[in-house]
């Protein structure tokens, strides 16, 4: 977003600075924006008047092997932590494609990535929250500690009690969701701040759950020569791994990943790795989980699967150790990078989609990405995490004709998202750009209801300023 302004910039090394900062700020009603490590899409650490806090200084990481947990400043880098839950032979799944992300980003903006699929996002793994809410005032929220039906209560540090009343709305039947305010019934306070986009209070230590480290993983790239025999391997491996995973069957197909490229997107890749075959339909880039006693009976259960559907195994990838399996993550983010480049020569931005729909529609929006881009006439790629529903068509305008062509495109894929029962946002948030998406999506009650709960933790409204939703529901 351009114009981007504020009248202070504040880098704070306490949660006690922090307060301090956001006391003057309430009293006042000076806009504050929390500034993490940048990396989102949507604008939502683009201030517009006001302070910026950054949480840069906050950057502790605490990891304690035997129970399996991480005490995390918000300024700590994702790449960091990963490394040093790494090094204790430990495992934290979220995997968002930029690790120089904070992880109180992450938080804020309940983050996932490709190992959504069969871990989740981020939100499963957060125990614990220290945030200073706009007043100033102080609160930690354990999970599982504040659970209700119609009024969620609890208490900040200095013993203020505070009220929020569950919404009614009811979020879509999707796999990822980060469009508004989290719901359920119980809903527990903590799931409120985490993806509430810096607009509930200002996070400054997370509590985070850790996974035992797999032993080894199988890693595939399978190409496919027709789009229909690749969209049926892909429905019968995701149908095999959810059963299997509740089942707990250990030496059964049970991916951790499934990804998606199409032929556009190939080519493109194709221009770092030219040893990517041409003529391709699309490509899935698959992970599974191994053991020395189940790596063998798994390689043949996968190319069962894959022989199955006609995959062209000849010209696909496959690995077990952690080197290739490098090269393969290399695969999966060259697109990317190249896209980046391409736009880079123009003097454009992609204009891209982040909608998912429920299991049962996709077939029919991926159908209909693919008629309305091709038909644009405009560069474009389509990839992303398959396995969750949840595409991302990038479109790649050359002109600023192109651009604004490309964003009508976008708004009627909005619409036939919505119109499926999607979300218009599975993982990248709302932030500022997509705060008329949001609405569409919501509609006008259900936008007072995430209003109400707003205002109830920052009646002057201060934090976020324009994130979410318009100002005037404040």
């Amino acid at each position: 977003m351009r114009g981007g302004h504020a009248s202070k910039l504040f880098i704070p090394e306490s949660a006690a600075e922090i307060a301090d900062i956001l006391r003057e700020a309430n009293e006042a009603r000076i806009p504050v924006t929390v500034s993490g490590a940048r990396t989102g899409t949507v604008g939502g650490a683009i201030p517009f008047g006001g302070y910026v806090i950054s949480l840069e200084r906050l950057k502790k990481i605490e990891i304690d092997k035997n129970s399996k947990t991480a005490i995390v400043g918000a300024g700590a880098i994702l790449g960091d932590l990963q490394k040093a839950v790494d090094a204790e032979g430990l495992f934290y799944p979220p995997d968002p494609t930029e690790w120089s992300c904070q992880i109180g980003g992450t938080v804020a903006t309940n983050a996932s990535g490709a190992r959504s699929f069969r871990y989740g996002a981020t939100r499963g793994y957060v125990q614990r929250l220290s945030l200073v809410l706009a007043n100033g005032e102080t609160v930690s929220i354990r999970r599982g500690e504040n659970l209700a039906d119609t009024n969620v209560l609890f208490k900040t540090d200095a013993g203020s009690e505070i009220a929020l009343k569950v919404p009614t709305y009811q979020r879509p039947n999707v796999r990822k969701n980060v469009s508004g305010y989290f719901n359920a019934a119980p809903l527990d306070a903590i799931d409120l701040f985490i993806g509430s986009e810096g607009t509930l209070g200002v996070i400054t230590e997370i509590e985070l759950s850790l996974l035992a480290k797999p032993e080894g993983f199988f890693s595939g790239i399978v190409f496919f020569d027709s789009q229909a025999s690749l969209m049926g391997f892909v429905d019968q491996a995701r149908d095999l791994s959810f059963f299997n995973v509740r089942s707990q069957v250990a030496d059964h197909i049970a991916a951790s990943l499934i990804e998606y490229f199409d032929d556009r997107a190939l080519e493109f890749i194709s221009e770092k790795f030219p040893e990517t075959p041409g003529g391709m339909a699309g490509a899935i880039y698959f992970e599974q989980e191994t053991t020395a006693d189940t790596e063998e009976l798994l390689l043949e259960k996968w190319n069962e699967l894959l022989e199955s559907h006609g995959a062209d195994l000849e010209r696909s990838w496959f690995t077990t150790n952690e080197q290739d399996r490098e090269k393969m993550r290399e695969f999966r983010h060259a697109l990317p990078v190249s896209v980046n480049e391409r736009l880079a020569r123009h003097g454009q931005r992609k204009v891209g989609t982040d909608m998912a729909v429920p299991d049962a529609n996709f077939p029919a929006f991926l159908k209909y990405y693919k008629e309305i881009l091709g038909a644009s006439g405009l560069d474009h790629v389509i990839f992303g995490h398959i396995g969750d529903c949840h595409l991302h068509a990038n479109m790649l305008p050359k002109t600023a004709d192109e651009a604004e062509k490309a964003r009508h495109i976008y708004g009627r894929c909005v619409g036939q998202a919505i119109m499926l029962g999607g979300t218009v946002s599975a993982e990248h948030g709302i932030g500022k750009l997509k705060r008329k998406y949001l609405a569409a999506m919501m509609g006008e009650r259900y936008l007072n209801e995430m209003a109400e709960i707003k205002k109830a933790l920052d009646p002057s409204g201060i934090l976020g300023r324009g994130n979410m939703f318009d100002e005037s529901y404040l």
